[in-house]
């Protein structure tokens, strides 16, 4: 009888877990939209192939 109950409390955790995994979501989150850029873009680019310049 012990073992029917740990089965089905088994069941019943993973099937929960399960139905909030693929249930649509609901978070709430505000509709701000896209946010503009007011800033200035860097002007120098340093590529990842370049190597550092040695100081003398």
């Amino acid at each position: 009888m012990n073992i029917l109950k740990v089965l089905n409390d088994t069941m019943r955790y993973l099937s929960e877990g399960a139905t909030a995994l693929f249930s649509p979501n609901h978070d709430e989150y505000p509709n701000i939209g896209v946010q503009p850029f007011s800033g200035e873009p860097y002007s120098e680019w340093i590529s990842s192939s370049e190597s550092p310049k040695k100081s003398k």
